[in-house]
């Protein structure tokens, strides 16, 4: 039997990090995981060169049923702090819109540097390695060794440790290995868990809506989304590029708002109503007041698609006036009618049928309820030595870096006291 002070298991960006401060720490330190690659979300994201934070970070820019519990972490670990790390590393980064920071050459620099704090720290490595049961040898009324809290069998033998980290993380991505298996640990000690539901994913709509568009697969545009959140979350609206497909709506500003609509049941839709969703609200002509623009085209004779077609891909300009007006000349539409134009460019509603799932999601919304946690140490606090952090705890980042900082800001947290 094996002992150890500190077993993470998954590394991945959190688990990593994490392991790599409690090595540094002088902590004797294994990491696990099933996966025979190491990093592979790490490795394909952000096209291959790896989103690895953003320039501004706040507790605003995530959701979680508490918004308050992910500050702790980002103060004492934040953007900047990583930053100096890929900078002490030699990673060449740049940034792009919405102050998103990507490296210059490879995701793997990102993988490499955390090999090499892990290296630094001692870390010891069982990949791949799938654990097969943890047990609380406190609980089991054991040999007394106080250095030992936890046993795991795995398929490379029985290890003891004093402090366990779940960095396992969600389910998106399960061509990758996504599982359920922090979940259901955190359930063996009786945690309490935010269901899970895929976040920062493309959305699918009804067949009859999906028709009207159907050939416009394809089509992007600049547009500003929001939808009607969950009660507590702050108001919110996306301004990026929607793209239209097969098989409904994708793109940055889908993606964005696909967190806030799935995140309607964390509150009041929950509990009125059966859990039913508002819909996503799409502003086409963003920046733009759509009902004094048409006002002051009242009376021209040219048709509502060429008119919209001046600030809106010509495809779609037909497609949306064909549904909202058979296509009229301008002249022939009333005051009311320019109205309602107007307010449903600004305002256009569309109800999504669902999602695309977890294969094409970026990230999982919901986890470890946050109120199980410390937020200074991210420690369950009704099991000592027992840690969970990143994806698989109830805290989802936007779009652009923000859960990659949330798996280094909550991995070091947790590596400074595990």
């Amino acid at each position: 039997m094996k002992h150890w002070d500190v077993i993470v298991i998954g590394a991945g960006a959190a688990g990593m990090m994490c392991a790599a401060q409690a090595g540094r720490r002088g902590r004797r330190v294994l990491l696990i995981d099933h996966a025979d690659k190491l990093g592979e979300r790490i490795r394909i994201s952000g096209g291959g060169r790896c989103n690895f934070s953003n320039r501004t970070v706040t507790a605003n820019n995530f959701l979680s049923r508490n918004g308050h519990f992910c500050r702790s972490a980002l103060a004492q670990f934040s953007q900047n702090d990583f930053i100096a790390l890929v900078t002490r590393h030699g990673v060449r980064y740049e940034e792009r819109d919405h102050g998103q920071l990507f490296c210059v050459d490879s995701a793997q620099d990102i993988i490499e540097l955390l090999k090499k704090e892990c290296a630094d720290g001692g870390v010891e490595w069982a990949m791949p390695c799938a654990v097969h049961s943890v047990s609380d040898c406190r609980d089991a009324g054991d040999d007394g060794d106080a250095a030992t809290a936890f046993e795991l069998v795995t398929d490379q033998g029985t290890m003891r440790c004093h402090s366990l980290v779940v960095a396992t993380g969600g389910l998106a991505v399960p061509k990758l290995g996504a599982t359920p298996f922090g979940y259901r640990l955190a359930e063996q000690f009786e945690l309490k868990i935010v269901p899970p539901k895929p976040a920062l994913v493309p959305l699918s709509l009804e067949p009859e809506t999906l028709a009207r568009f159907q050939e416009l697969s394809g089509v992007s545009l600049d547009v500003e989304t929001g939808c009607d959140g969950a009660t507590g979350l702050p108001a919110t609206s996306f301004r990026e590029s929607l793209l239209l497909t097969h098989r409904g709506l994708s793109g940055p500003a889908v993606l964005q708002i696909s967190s806030y609509w799935q995140s309607q049941d964390y509150g009041r839709h929950r509990h009125e109503g059966g859990g039913r969703k508002a819909p996503i609200s799409i502003d086409l002509l963003p920046g733009v007041d759509a009902t004094e623009w048409l006002n002051n085209l009242q009376g021209s004779r040219s048709l509502l698609a060429n008119v919209l077609a001046e600030r809106l891909p010509r495809r779609f300009a037909q497609a949306w006036a064909e549904l909202e007006t058979g296509n009229a000349a301008l002249n022939n539409l009333s005051h009311r009618d320019l109205q309602r134009i107007g307010h449903a460019l600004n305002h256009w509603e569309l109800m999504p049928s669902g999602t695309l799932g977890y294969a094409k999601a970026e990230v999982t919304l919901g986890g470890v309820d946050t109120n199980e946690l410390s937020s200074k140490t991210m420690a369950v606090r009704a099991v000592p030595g027992l840690y969970f952090i990143g994806e698989v705890v109830d805290v989802t980042g936007w779009l652009g870096g923000f859960n990659f900082q949330w798996a280094w800001s909550s991995g070091w947290v947790a590596g400074q006291h595990a």
